[in-house]
């Protein structure tokens, strides 16, 4: 009986440290997937689908959660682990997520939410790309021309006269129409038109407008010509976007961090605005879109 015990010893001591490490080991670590989720609107299909490809390229295997929602659906799908990574703006991060005061000065905004994310949320953002999708205000450029509008404080100062459009939530946003007021003077508009996001550009070029609500990258800005109006009071806060990570994805598979710095670089205001363009304008699909500026680039071999 003894010596039937001694037997077993070392084959129960091997299944002791099998177990042991099953379970240190986690579904995420052994599996080497990486899970690229994206928000619901055309940029962040276009970026999560960059990432994705990029990753693949790398070697590593990708899980597509994209079009989740959403800021608090693609944060919360963060923080819960089922996503690794998305595709993030530095103002979302500071005032949708952490609920912290509008700031103009990018660098201040990046550091604020590199900081805050890692201690709250254990999330680590990557570097941020030179592109900065902020709200913005834009007319048609014979409209700016010929009103001598280049500027938002030139467009406070013949607010009575004109017509704004654009989506619903700006009329009472911090950094909408309450932040410009307090920003540029309290201002009346002849009126503010609130329609569907997608409306925006062409009830503008339409004439429907003199003023539309926009975001930096929008495709329609350069297909349409239009002019961005200079925020000469520095209202809007920087929307620079970078990857936010989970600390334990990063671990477990350090080379995404290489993968995806490389990628900031190249993504600027002007690229983004015709990548954007080629979908929501073009009716081309994200994936295929990104996987031809990546080729471009140079980023995919031959």
């Amino acid at each position: 009986m003894l010596k039937l015990c001694r037997r077993f010893l070392p084959l129960l001591a091997l299944l002791t440290t099998f177990v042991v490490i099953a379970c240190q080991t986690t579904p995420e670590a052994s599996s080497g997937v990486v899970r690229v989720g994206s928000k619901d609107f055309t940029e962040q299909l276009i970026l999560g689908e960059m990432y994705a490809i990029a990753l693949e390229e790398a070697g590593f295997s990708v899980e597509r959660n994209l079009n989740l929602g959403g800021t608090p659906v693609a944060q919360a799908a963060l923080e819960n682990a089922e996503i690794d990574l998305y595709p993030e703006y530095t103002g979302t991060g500071l005032l949708t997520v952490l609920k912290q005061p509008v700031s103009s000065d990018q660098q201040a905004v990046y550091d604020t939410v590199s900081q805050q994310y890692q201690q709250k949320f254990n999330l680590v953002w990557l570097e941020p790309a030179p592109m900065n999708n902020t709200q913005a205000l834009a007319m048609t450029r014979p409209a700016s021309q010929q009103l001598g509008i280049t500027t938002i404080s030139e467009m406070a100062a013949q607010a009575s006269d004109l017509i704004m459009i654009g989506p619903p939530e700006f009329e009472v946003r911090e950094d909408g129409l309450p932040g410009l007021k307090q920003a540029y003077g309290d201002f009346e508009l002849e009126a503010y038109k609130a329609v569907d996001a997608g409306l925006r550009y062409q009830g503008l070029v339409d004439g429907e407008a003199d003023v539309a609500v926009a975001f930096a990258t929008d495709g329609e800005i350069s297909a349409f010509d239009l002019v961005l109006l200079e925020d000469d009071q520095n209202l809007f806060p920087p929307y620079q976007v970078a990857p936010v990570v989970r600390q334990e994805a990063l671990e477990a598979n350090p080379e995404i961090a290489d993968v995806l710095n490389r990628l900031a670089p190249l993504l600027t205001d002007e690229t983004m605005q015709q990548l954007n363009y080629q979908v929501s304008g073009e009716g081309q699909e994200p994936a295929e879109v990104a996987r031809q500026f990546l080729a471009q680039a140079g980023v995919l071999g031959s």
